[in-house]
């Protein structure tokens, strides 16, 4: 069918696989919504297909169910918002992220979903197995940036190892927030980047170095 007079074809905004990538952002806008407001036991398709404004038979040729509609919006948000800066200084950057660590998980919508998911999967291994390969590696990848940064710029020793690090800033950010219940404060997050950055040796260039 061609165009009307109001040009109506030109508009048609779907993809070659017919998904509306508007609809899809509402979808997953809706499915971060009503989490918070109703949380996962009783959140559904039907009610994320209402709130977005679409057809529940939409949203399964999409997704087969709210925890893949979960996943892709948990996913996309993480990717936006838990990039590190870089200041060329490896004590604010940690500092700075993780205090985003913990206000993500802590104060966000996409928090919420993650802790959601988080629950699931351990009965789920389907689902943590997502998880695992398609957001905490790529996290991790991006929690080592500012440490790799740091070795190439000559601020850090070569033989740091990173991983570890990683895991001695990070690690206690998400038991607070996941397995404790407790809150992750800037001043609880900075005293911890710290602690770990004093035990790290500086490149041995002959010139002192600030991590």
């Amino acid at each position: 069918m061609g165009a009307d007079a109001s040009g109506t074809a030109g508009r048609h905004r779907g993809n070659r696989h017919g998904r509306s990538e508007e609809a899809r952002q509402s979808v997953l806008e809706a499915a971060d919504d009503l989490l918070v407001e109703v949380g996962y036991s009783r959140l559904t398709i039907e009610g994320i297909a209402e709130r977005a404004g679409v057809a529940k038979q939409t949203i399964y040729r999409w997704w087969s169910s709210k925890n893949d509609i979960l996943m892709d919006a948990f996913v996309q948000d993480a990717a936006e918002a838990l990039i590190p800066s870089d200041t060329a200084d490896l004590r604010q950057d940690m500092r700075a992220h993780a205090r985003k660590i913990a206000r993500f998980l802590t104060e966000s919508d996409a928090g919420a979903v993650f802790r959601a998911l988080t629950a699931q999967a351990q009965h789920d291994p389907a689902l943590a197995a997502r998880l695992r390969f398609e957001h905490l590696g790529k996290q991790r990848s991006y929690d080592r940036l500012p440490f790799e940064r740091a070795v190439t710029r000559g601020a850090l020793n070569a033989n740091t190892d990173i991983d570890l690090a990683v895991d001695q800033i990070v690690g206690p950010i998400y038991y607070r927030v996941l397995v404790s219940g407790q809150t992750a404060s800037p001043k609880f997050t900075d005293t911890l980047v710290d602690a770990v950055l004093t035990q790290l040796s500086p490149a041995q260039t002959g010139s002192p170095h600030r991590a």
